[in-house]
């Protein structure tokens, strides 16, 4: 007797949910949430050889829209991003910044004990796979400018607006 095909991994997933700074592609491994990215930003289509799968992304979804809402301050979800050791250790940095607070790149690269790697840090942060959830927009510069974003400033202005207070929730 012949054993059956093993089904095919529930992986590469993706899925597109609106918010208020626009369309969020969400991507994902079948177990944990690996992008978050914002559309219309000129970098490559990350969906591309993905199968849409918008029940997959349940859970991410209702998290940003409570996010969006005022009504959650962390995100409670897996996380597989895809990265070097150093840029992993800049995004685990990047979740210890609490809601509503901001710091420089000098202050996460003193965090991860790369005193005089504040360069290499604002690098690995404009790599991050996972927008909003791991927090890159809470990183300013040092004399307290918002600076570069892949998401583009109007966007950190606003989800730092959002964090702060400045805006109405809804």
């Amino acid at each position: 007797m012949v054993a059956p095909a093993p089904a095919p991994p529930l992986t590469d997933r993706f899925t597109s949910v609106a918010s208020p700074v626009g369309d969020l592609i969400l991507t994902g491994d079948g177990a944990a949430l690996t992008g978050c990215y914002f559309t219309g930003t000129g970098h490559p289509d990350p969906t591309i050889g993905l199968q849409r799968d918008d029940a997959a992304f349940a859970a991410v979804a209702a998290q940003l829209a409570e996010y969006f809402a005022g009504e959650r301050t962390a995100f409670d979800l897996p996380l597989a991003p895809s990265g070097t050791e150093f840029q992993l250790r800049v995004w685990q940095q990047l979740r210890t910044i609490p809601f509503g607070e901001t710091r420089s790149y000098a202050d996460i690269a003193r965090g991860i004990g790369a005193v005089n790697g504040f360069r290499a840090v604002g690098l690995a942060n404009g790599r991050n796979p996972i927008s909003i959830i791991v927090p890159c927009h809470r990183v300013i510069g040092a004399d307290g400018s918002l600076t570069g974003y892949g998401g583009g400033i109007e966007r950190k202005r606003f989800l730092l607006d959002l964090e702060s207070g400045s805006l109405p929730f809804g």
